[in-house]
């Protein structure tokens, strides 16, 4: 075990690590400058643990019943070896009726419905390679469920696209499903954004499987294909929506996790997040342990925290606490930037505080501010 594998299992405590998957991937792009994000999802710490143990309320997460039409939408689009999805990615691929065929790699080599992922793992980078260095004559169009790995911190996680398609010249797609509708050719912004991030990912685990075959990564398209509901309806269709900015922010903060060294070295001697589980698996920790271990480590919190971080509410807290400019918004900690707290911005309007150089033209702005303001309660009065 390494020395930097060492550190981060004292961090982590006796718990095994949570391993990375799409979305947690995909969460590392929403709030990159959050120095106690990254560091707790390179260690593997379990948030949803922590902030249960802290007694924070949870951020929002989809309904069961959200979750199961997701799965009723995705088994209707891959029935019968993908019966429904070959005509759509005939036409968003330009494929030929010879160009497809279908494999499942949940059961490979088992007759359980999901065979071990190891297996799987194995089985996809096989047909992947195959095609790719075109061994056979069997293109084999659609994967689904492939089981892909990535390099994260250093470490290697295991993700599981919705299908890899690829035309018999060797160009690959990723392909995922999804149930949110697309209303006369158009997604919910926000929504897709999250899907092709997530897709993101999926493509960078593949061009890393390529670049260990020594293959050209640009073998992988940076146009992914979602499959969404149609309108009101629950008919599939297939739209191409270019990845080429969310590949590229996703990929920028996966080589800030390599900075781990450097976070790890501001931490005091001793620190950790071990919540020293009995002998019934409930924390025994105290909370005010934990929460000054939390505070070893800078966090950047925004509001858009709560829909995406277990730790958002202690973090708002936190700000809220310190008075920190970021607890009013983005927004208003954008525009305040270099003031990191109300207290200064409030010492700089009435003249308390001497600006310094970098601050004079944000407190004349705060001054003017201040002046209408104080004109707008005067003419209401």
């Amino acid at each position: 075990m390494s020395s930097l594998d060492t550190r981060l299992g004292v961090l982590r405590g006796t718990a095994p690590p949570i391993p990375h998957n799409a979305r947690t991937l995909a969460a590392l792009t929403a709030n990159p400058s959050c120095d106690r994000r990254s560091l707790l999802d390179a260690v593997g710490i379990d948030k949803d643990a922590l902030a249960a143990h802290l007694g924070l309320p949870r951020p929002l997460r989809k309904s069961q019943l959200a979750l199961d039409y997701g799965l009723a939408f995705e088994r209707k689009v891959t029935a019968q070896a993908g019966a429904p999805l070959v005509p759509l990615l005939r036409q968003a691929l330009c494929l030929t009726p010879s160009e497809v065929s279908y494999e499942d790699v949940n059961s490979v080599g088992s007759d359980d419905d999901k065979s071990p992922l190891k297996l799987r793992r194995a089985h996809t980078r096989s047909r992947i390679l195959s095609a790719a260095h075109r061994r056979t004559d069997d293109p084999r169009t659609l994967l689904d469920h492939p089981v892909l790995r990535l390099t994260v911190a250093g470490h290697q996680a295991y993700l599981e696209p919705d299908i890899i398609a690829f035309q018999r010249d060797g160009l690959f797609h990723v392909v995922e499903i999804k149930s949110f509708p697309v209303i006369h050719g158009q997604p919910d912004p926000i929504k897709a954004n999250a899907a092709l991030t997530q897709a993101a990912a999926y493509v960078l685990a593949l061009r890393e499987l390529l670049a260990s075959d020594d293959l050209p990564t640009d073998r992988v398209s940076d146009t992914v294909i979602l499959v969404n509901p149609r309108n009101f309806t629950r008919h599939p269709t297939a739209t191409p929506f270019r990845a080429h900015k969310q590949i590229k922010n996703l990929s920028r903060h996966l080589g800030r996790l390599r900075r781990l060294p450097e976070l790890l070295d501001k931490l005091p001697p001793g620190t950790t997040f071990d919540l020293a589980p009995g002998p019934d698996q409930r924390p025994t920790r105290p909370r005010g342990e934990l929460v000054a271990a939390l505070a070893t480590v800078r966090p950047y919190y925004t509001p858009g925290c709560r829909h995406h971080c277990d730790l958002a509410f202690h973090c708002r807290a936190e700000a809220r606490n310190q008075g920190r400019t970021e607890a009013l918004g983005a927004r208003v900690r954008d525009d305040l930037a270099g003031i990191d707290t109300i207290a200064t911005a409030l010492a700089l309007i009435d003249g308390h505080l001497h600006p310094s150089r970098d601050q004079k033209d944000i407190t004349q702005a705060l001054r003017h501010a201040q002046r209408i303001h104080a004109d707008l309660q005067t003419d209401s009065a």
